[in-house]
């Protein structure tokens, strides 16, 4: 079975989106549609040609309604009405699925439930995994029904336990202090040049620290939290695994990016505390060295030295989600006011 890629999808998972309902507002939608925390209706008659993600929230396609690209639902209720079509796969995790149209293309469920309705039509094959199909009489399903069910292991005797292997751990205090001064260098010299090219967007990601720290923090705990699981959903299955592999890659990145626009305000106030004006690559390099520099000191610190380290790294990633690296303000933003110009007295 196989499913097409929501490639929107890509770009958008580590976005948190807040509650609400959104509607097609053409008759014709164009463009793949991705939500988080909300839900989506295409209404009767209306046409949307891409593909369609929802996470914690409900999808609903109205009377005539037609859906031309793939549809995956994380946690919430599908329902297709009499009428409407599907011209493509569909995936629901943890939902409950409810067809009276018309779906041309696979279904695949995982840990849901699906009914299929005397005027529903599945032109296509079904699986499940921990989930349900249940079918009223005149419900159509062209292909075939295949239900995963775990498989049975036989535990075997468990062995005498080996005696404890003989570990030895060797420490060497220079060579951790080199490898932090080494990291700390890298990553100073990253800093500079993503300032030459990305200033504005760092200064984004630096004022949602200095002015919203708590909300920084919670977002950065929020990815940590959410992300693990969600990623284990979805390496279940072969449709996310490019995702899977996508945001991999995006978290050390939005790591990156928050230590740098956090070096960059270190940098700024050590420059206006010596009374120095600084060149902004000048800055946010020594900025991001000294940051890192100390950073990767506390963390030698045995038992509590990881604790800081953490908060300043949930402050990074948090900054870097809440402006998208730093593509926009964040959220309750308010701009300063600048003054009008006092004309000089005659």
């Amino acid at each position: 079975m196989k499913f097409k890629i929501i490639p929107s999808l890509l770009a958008l998972a580590l976005l948190i989106l807040p509650t609400g309902i959104v509607r097609a507002q053409d008759p014709v939608h164009d463009g793949d549609v991705v939500l988080f925390g909300q839900n989506y209706t295409l209404g009767r008659g209306e046409t949307l040609n891409g593909d369609l993600a929802v996470f914690g929230g409900n999808i609903k396609i109205e009377e005539d309604a037609m859906l031309n690209g793939s549809a995956v639902i994380f946690g919430g209720n599908f329902s297709i009405a009499n009428g409407a079509v599907v011209n493509n796969d569909l995936a629901v995790f943890g939902g409950n699925l409810t067809i009276s149209g018309e779906i041309n293309g696979d279904i695949v469920l995982f840990g849901g439930q699906a009914l299929l309705e005397e005027d529903a039509v599945v032109n296509g094959n079904i699986a499940t995994f921990g989930g349900q199909v249940s079918q009223e009489p005149g419900a159509e399903i062209t292909g075939d029904i295949t239900e995963n069910a775990p498989p049975s292991v036989d535990v075997p005797k468990t062995p005498d336990a080996p005696n404890p292997p003989d570990i030895r751990v060797n420490v060497n205090p220079l060579q951790s202090a080199a490898g932090k001064f080494a990291q700390a260098v890298v990553i100073a010299v990253i800093g500079m040049l993503l300032t030459l090219f990305l200033q504005p967007q760092l200064d984004r990601a630096a004022n949602a620290i200095v002015r919203q720290p708590w909300a920084a923090g919670g977002f950065g705990l929020l990815a940590f939290i959410v992300l693990p699981i969600a990623l284990f959903i979805m390496t279940l299955t072969i449709i996310l695994i490019p995702v899977v592999a996508v945001i991999v890659l995006l978290i050390p990145l939005a790591w990156l990016f928050g230590i740098i626009a956090i070096g960059q305000e270190v940098g700024d106030r050590f420059a206006k505390a010596i009374n120095q004006v600084w060149a902004p690559v000048l800055s946010t390099g020594f900025g991001v060295f000294l940051l890192m520099i100390v950073i990767g000191f506390i963390e030698l610190i045995p038992c509590v030295g990881w604790i800081p380290s953490t908060l300043i790294y949930l402050l990074a990633i948090g900054a870097t989600v809440m402006t998208w690296f730093g593509t926009r303000n964040p959220p309750g933003y308010i701009p300063p006011v600048i003054a009008d110009e006092v004309p000089p007295a005659s």
